[in-house]
This record gives structure tokens, sequence and C-alpha cells, in this order.
């Protein structure tokens, strides 16, 4: 649900087609002004404080997807869309991004993140071919991790910023309304279960 963050650029069809996966070029921060309609997820309205909460449960969530069968985890349902396991393995590494940049953003006010491009990062990771047992584990430690993160924020830390490089500005605490959004999102896409 992360948009890459740049242009798509002509490299991004050799991703593609390699893959079979169109990059997500999206601009997704809307779902801070107004609900989801595919989803259901009503991002304004999410307290920032609930956001740690949300994110362990969203985390318990997945490792019932992943407990599945693990050549069903890996069939795509198109060739296009990711399959239940790569959508796994993109919500584990947007915990582990998030942290970083909450950090980075505790640390610096301000502060620019270098780049992330996901569609790179599930080429270049292998998604399709991850033990999914292991992605339970490692989603559920990312979740936690993050999860913490967002429990020690408190006062006047919700109102430092950080930059996308893209130049889409956050405060703490529309970053962690943003954030929230993708694995809820995701976890729509594989279950079809609305928020």
């Amino acid at each position: 649900m992360s948009t890459p963050e740049r242009p798509v650029t002509p490299a991004d069809a050799t991703v593609a087609a390699d893959d079979a996966i169109v990059p997500d070029t999206k601009d997704w921060t809307w779902v801070l002004e107004r609900p989801c309609p595919d989803c259901g997820l009503d991002t304004p309205k999410v307290a920032v404080t609930d956001v740690a909460g949300l994110v362990r449960a969203n985390a318990r969530s997945w490792q019932a997807v992943l407990a599945g069968d693990g050549e069903g985890l890996r069939r795509r349902p198109r060739p296009e869309v990711w399959s239940d396991l790569e959508y796994a393995c993109h919500v584990r590494d947007v915990f582990r991004l998030f942290l970083v940049r909450l950090g980075l953003m505790l640390d610096q006010d301000g502060v620019l993140f270098p780049n992330w491009d996901q569609d790179e990062t599930a080429v270049a990771g292998r998604y399709r071919e991850q033990r999914p047992e292991a992605v339970a584990g490692e989603l559920a430690a990312a979740a936690e991790a993050l999860a913490a993160a967002f429990d020690a924020v408190s006062g006047e830390q919700w109102q430092r910023t950080g930059v996308r490089s893209d130049g889409a500005r956050f405060t703490v605490g529309s970053f962690a309304r943003y954030l929230v959004h993708d694995p809820v999102h995701h976890l729509f896409d594989v279950t079809g279960a609305r928020a």
C-alpha cells in the first residue's frame, strides 16, 4: 500500500515483468482524510493511542492466514496480484520499515526518510519462496517491536515530523494512522474481511 515514492520508470516494467506485478504508484495519503471504501477502515477516526493495539491485533490475524496450506499461500489469485504469502511478507517489511522511520522521527524532527521501493523489495526478497512459518514469526516480532515503540510515544512526540522522499509530510500521529491502514487493507485483500 505504500507508494514507491518516485515516478514509475522503464526499470519498473522489468521488475513487473519478472514477477508479473504492476508497481503500485498510487498516493495513499488520502486515507488520512476519509474512510477507505475498500477495507472500511476510517483512518481519520483512529486514535493514535490505539495504533499499537491495532498493529498487534492485525499481526494475530496474519498468524491465522499463514497457518494455511503452504502451496495455497503461494498461489496468486491472478498473475498480477500478490499471493497471501507475498502480502504477509510485505506487511512484515512495512512493520520493520515504519519502526525505523518512527525512530528517525523521534530522534530528529523534520527528518527526510530514505526511499523505499516495495516492489523492488518483494522481488529482491523472493517473497514467493519464503517459508510461511518463518514469515509468521518474523511478522509477529516486527509487529510487537513497532507496537511497543508506539506505546512509548507520548505528549509532544506525536507532533514530531518526517518527510517521505516524494514530499509527503507526516507528524508521528498522522504517520501512525497512515501506517495502520496498510496492514488492515492488505488483510482485506487476502481475507475479504472489512475493518
